[in-house]
């Protein structure tokens, strides 16, 4: 398994790892309800150098990512970052990324199981056009602090990036090292990412968890792992790939529409037609949330029922730590879409009752 620049420092907090992608990466360090509820009061810092980063760059590097991605970029101003996905040409999603508007060049940030297949992607479409592609993934480090007091730890060495504008970024220097900092998130918390080179990681991990001595309210910023970042970010209600997403799921069922420009032209993106379609049609099914009653959780598959019909299955679950209660985001038939539902769920032969809601569950302050 590969290693992050941050290996040492996880084994020194005492991290129990798992395979993530061919990645050993911390799933906790003291346990998930105690790192979930350390974002969501104060701040978690997540080491996510596990995830693909993708410089792309030439005289076309912008036609060709209008042509791969779902989300028009040709407007993006440098340094603005957006949310966007590759499709195929039936409209299911290759991957969900995050794009940044440099100066000379773009980068795409993709999931870490899906890096290999998205660079086969973009190097299958390149053609003629005046394309270099990079991969910084092991070069680079990316770490994100999450939680309402993030910025507040921020604001001691920095005075630009509090006054960051969501999805937007800036580059600042330590030490004649550059590192890019984003105002994005993953868990429906404020905070950041922060991309570096990997030699920087020792440095700029104890600069960023280091308290200030001489104040009395010094926010302490804990490690966490893997394991809080997914109970946090279904509280709201983010799709992870592999789950809510996949090749045969198309990001309108999703809800993810608005990171879809389907009056794109010259070039259209692969999968646009397909997904117009849909569109115009409505999808056969439709992400939802669920909340059980109970204190027993649904996990990836289980069915659900609205009376006695099957009508979809659960695609995350878990006993979410800030509301006490189980949920689960599921996909069912779109005719059956009620809000104020009342559905089932099966879990170990027997049916849970459940209220089907809106999405997300949770919403910061």
């Amino acid at each position: 398994m590969q290693r992050t620049p941050f290996y040492k420092f996880h084994s020194q907090h005492g991290a129990r790892f798992v395979d993530f992608a061919g990645w050993e990466m911390p799933i906790m360090y003291r346990s998930i309800i105690e790192e979930h509820r350390q974002v969501r009061t104060a701040g978690g810092l997540f080491d996510v150098s596990h995830m693909g980063r993708l410089k792309i760059s030439g005289r076309d590097a912008r036609r060709l990512l209008e042509r791969t991605l779902t989300r028009r970029i040709s407007d993006m101003k440098q340094g603005a970052c957006r949310y966007s996905l590759v499709c195929n040409e039936q409209g299911g999603v290759l991957d969900d990324v995050l794009v940044y508007r440099f100066e000379y060049h773009w980068l795409l940030v993709v999931n870490a199981s899906n890096r290999e297949k998205i660079l086969a992607h973009l190097h299958a479409h390149v053609g003629d056009w005046a394309v270099k592609i990079e991969d910084q993934t092991l070069s680079t480090a990316m770490v994100a602090l999450q939680g309402p007091r993030v910025m507040d730890q921020i604001a001691r060495f920095s005075t630009e990036v509090p006054n960051l504008r969501r999805y937007s970024f800036c580059i600042k220097k330590l030490l004649a090292l550059e590192m890019t900092i984003s105002r994005t998130g993953y868990t429906g918390e404020d905070g950041v990412e922060v991309i570096l080179p990997s030699l920087m990681a020792g440095m700029a991990i104890k600069l960023l968890l280091r308290e200030d001595p001489d104040s009395q309210n010094s926010v302490s910023i804990q490690p966490a792992g893997l394991g809080a970042r997914d109970t946090l970010r279904m509280e709201a209600g983010m799709p992870l790939y592999g789950h809510e997403l996949d090749e045969a799921t198309d990001p309108i069922s999703a809800g993810l529409l608005f990171a879809v420009s389907l009056d794109k032209d010259d070039p259209t993106f692969i999968g646009q037609e397909a997904l117009k379609k849909i569109a115009q049609d409505g999808p056969a099914r439709r992400l939802i949330g669920l909340k059980l009653d109970g204190r027993r959780t649904a996990r990836q598959g289980a069915s659900v029922y609205i009376g006695d019909s099957h009508v979809g299955n659960v695609t995350s679950g878990c006993l979410s730590p800030t509301l006490g209660f189980p949920i689960v985001m599921a996909y069912i038939e779109a005719d059956r879409l009620d809000t104020d539902a009342t559905a089932s769920v099966e879990i170990s032969s027997k049916r849970v009752d459940a209220q089907v809601t809106a999405l997300p569950f949770y919403k910061r302050p």
